[in-house]
């Protein structure tokens, strides 16, 4: 063996170290944390020798609480001597604070009496009071009302508290028993009387511009199933299936969905014939991914494509400022800087490997470019993300019935959030005593 063939061979023993160190690291510290079910292995995004700065970030708007409209009560406490050695005291200043307090909340209780008869043309009918939201009578007859069902299922849908916690929510900070077992069958029959505004967000983002989607692992009685997430700027879908497959995605935008589809390089979005954009911040991360592969030790070709991606995320942000035609050019140019890149013919196994994904990919690679669109798929992470958080502790759902209510009510509840409207509200008025649609 040559002194420069044992010197490569040393690079590349080195490099393999390196990986098994990182490993090593990596399963220390998921030793220590209790992690959940589907927690995922990540390579860090930064370096364990440095640190993220802390505070916000420069140009972030402070937040601070926002001074009471309302005022319902007025102390004023006089300053008449020294508190310390009772001596006079002449007043120079005044101050004002404000203290907003929850006060004890004890449940408002309606009696509802209805009465049934028979109608000598319809036959037996029974009057119904607005509030009702079940005909339920007996042991059955005491329920939550509408806003007190809505407010249960924002707790447990929207923000992820398990079912039993909610109980003790409802329990200790507003008077209202509830089993775990009841909330379980108020949500689902929720879910059934909303059934058909979320077919309508369905046929709404079928005719969207843009639509960003995304998929996880979910639990429906045992893994195996995906919860899919499809969002717009002003609403989103959820959808979970036992499917990772192109069907699932057809079924919800339909097989011709016209507008621009931005997604990771899955390809599953690929037999979609429509426009598509592949997320810039998927491929910087499987740019850092591949650096770390065994005999990794020209950057040549992955630092190309990580300034290339860095070009194009700049250039989005200046389209607004830029002539048409001078942005046509940069577009040009940085398509052409990739068609050179993925001619080439590297050796190395990452620059291998990520050149295969820029060619499977090239069709689609630069949609944020030719469409109004944005450069990453962060719409539909920031989406999904709380799904994540709450799969971390219930795992996702137990039934089938169970996963048809989550998505029907993220959905409709996450929309509510993005159009600013009053959800809580909006959930109650459509909890109204009627027929339940079937499915």
């Amino acid at each position: 063996m040559t002194l420069e063939e044992a010197l490569a061979r040393i690079g590349e023993l080195e490099s393999q170290l390196k990986v098994a160190l990182d490993r090593i690291a990596e399963l220390e510290r998921e030793k220590a944390r209790q992690a959940g079910p589907f927690r995922r292995r990540e390579q860090l995004k930064v370096p364990p020798t440095e640190k993220k700065p802390t505070g916000r970030k420069p140009g972030h708007r402070g937040a601070y609480r926002q001074r009471p409209d309302q005022i319902d009560e007025t102390d004023i406490v006089p300053l008449d001597k020294c508190p310390h050695c009772l001596g006079a005291v002449e007043v120079r200043q005044w101050h004002t604070q404000f203290i907003e307090e929850i006060i004890p909340v004890r449940p408002h209780v309606r009696r509802i009496v209805t009465f049934t008869g028979r109608c000598g043309k319809c036959g037996i009918v029974q009057s119904t009071h607005p509030e009702q939201t079940s005909r339920a009578q007996g042991v059955a007859g005491v329920t939550l009302g509408r806003r007190a069902q809505a407010l249960s299922i924002l707790l447990n849908k929207y923000f992820g508290i398990p079912l039993r916690k909610t109980c003790q929510i409802l329990k200790q900070g507003f008077g209202l028993s509830l089993t775990s077992g009841g909330l379980s069958q108020l949500v689902q029959r929720a879910a059934c009387k909303v059934k058909g505004q979320y077919e309508q967000l369905i046929e709404q983002l079928r005719s969207s511009d843009v639509v960003y989607a995304d998929e996880t692992s979910w639990y429906v009685g045992g893994p195996g199933h995906w919860l899919w997430v499809f969002t717009t700027p002003t609403s989103t879908v959820y959808r979970v299936a036992s499917s990772r497959g192109h069907p699932v995605a057809a079924k919800v935008l339909g097989s011709d969905f016209p507008g621009v589809l931005v997604s990771d390089c899955a390809q599953i979005y690929d037999k979609f014939p429509g426009p598509q954009h592949k997320c810039i911040f998927h491929h910087l991360q499987a740019i850092e991914r591949n650096r770390g592969l065994p005999g990794m030790q020209n950057p040549r070709y992955l630092d190309a494509w990580e300034r290339l991606w860095k070009g194009v995320m700049e250039l989005t942000e200046q389209r607004a400022a830029l002539a048409p035609a001078e942005f046509a050019a940069h577009t040009a140019r940085f398509e052409a800087e990739a068609d050179v890149l993925i001619a080439e013919e590297p050796m190395q196994l990452g620059d291998r490997k990520f050149r295969t994904r820029m060619k499977n990919a090239r069709k689609h690679l630069f949609g944020c470019l030719h469409y109004p669109v944005d450069p990453t798929n962060n719409r539909a992470e920031r989406a999904i993300r709380p799904a994540v958080v709450a799969r971390k502790i219930s795992c996702g759902n137990k039934t089938q019935r169970g996963a048809n209510a989550y998505e029907i009510l993220l959905s409709i509840i996450t929309t509510a959030h993005q159009q600013t409207r009053d959800f809580l509200t909006d959930l109650a008025q459509s909890l109204t005593l009627r027929p339940a649609i079937a499915g």
